[in-house]
């Protein structure tokens, strides 16, 4: 299972630089949300879908979504995914009844049933996300994925 730490930093460079510690952001004294195999990509759209109310294909195609800012090397090593502003706004104010709301749908969706997390999980997830977008926004800084094999 690939770590996926979602991690708040100041910008794209700070944001960066976190390859350049071992073990991630969690070991570059940031903000980390600790999770695995929740990827930044499909999974985080597809949540950014049905926490905004938009499509799937809507939330893959609003600026950042997905966006490599380091590309992996041969041999597999990490890289950093950010994530979109409207998410890290959506979580930010996203109220617990939202977040209990959200968690079932998101978990039955294919990324997040092939890893088994259920409903109870996927709520906990989400709390913790929408913490770490609050202490974002909060101080003025961007949501981002660091991922390593």
């Amino acid at each position: 299972m690939p770590l996926c730490d979602y991690f708040s930093a100041a910008d794209d460079q700070a944001a960066v630089a976190v390859l350049q510690t071992p073990g991630g952001p969690g070991q570059a004294d940031l903000d980390v949300v600790f999770l695995k195999s929740i990827d930044p990509v499909v999974a985080i759209a597809q949540l950014e879908a049905i926490l905004t109310g938009c499509s799937y294909e809507e939330a893959r195609v609003r600026p950042r979504s997905g966006q490599l800012l380091s590309e992996p090397d041969e041999d597999g090593a990490a890289f950093v995914v950010a994530l979109t502003a409207s998410l890290t706004t959506a979580l930010a104010s996203a109220s617990q009844d939202d977040l209990v709301r959200c968690a079932e749908p998101w978990s039955t969706t294919d990324e997040l049933r092939q890893i088994g997390i259920s409903v109870e999980d996927t709520t906990g997830v989400l709390q913790a996300l929408a913490g770490l977008a609050q202490r974002a926004n909060a101080a003025g800084r961007q949501l981002y994925c660091w991922w390593a094999p």
